[in-house]
């Protein structure tokens, strides 16, 4: 076994493959579309799509590598899968909430699922560093705020942490 093995998410969208990869690409520094297949008369026909539309779409998000498939609404994306975004600050926890939200369904203690259903939580790093705490009444008090919040508030966080 090699200690190089990759693994890469593979995301099954209904027909908007293209559109979402774009999305995804625009948020996320560091990002960008690799490689682009298109459904020729061969295969169009088994997942009932147009010739020249988008089959597959090789990208990068963040530098973390990641394959779109375009087909048939025959699979749905759950909340039984999902993408956690670790932020610096309050500055990036609410950029990122912001666009993955837009067009979609914001979800409590830092959960969101955007317009094409993936399900995402973004968290701040000063949340799981207060959850290491060895200190069992600290943790508690971040638990109980964090379950008040939808978007995280780190702020909000901090004064739980520290009894306030």
């Amino acid at each position: 076994m090699s200690i190089e093995t990759n693994i890469k998410p593979s995301l099954w969208f209904a027909g908007n493959a293209e559109e979402a990869v774009h999305f995804y690409t625009s948020i996320f520094p560091s990002s960008k579309i690799t490689d682009v297949s298109r459904y020729t008369a061969a295969g169009q026909e088994e997942h009932q799509m147009e010739v020249g539309s988008v089959m597959s779409m090789e990208f990068i998000l963040h530098h973390r590598p990641f394959f779109a498939i375009n087909g048939p609404p025959v699979f749905q994306f759950t909340q039984a899968i999902s993408f956690t975004i670790s932020c610096e600050d309050q500055k990036d926890v609410d950029y990122y909430w912001g666009k993955l939200s837009e067009g979609g369904e914001p979800g409590p203690c830092g959960w969101l699922k955007d317009k094409f259903g993936i399900s995402w939580r973004v968290i701040p790093k000063a949340y799981e560093e207060m959850m290491g705490s060895r200190d069992v009444e600290q943790r508690f008090r971040v638990s109980e705020a964090k379950s008040t919040m939808g978007k995280f508030d780190i702020e909000g966080l901090r004064k739980a942490f520290e009894g306030k």
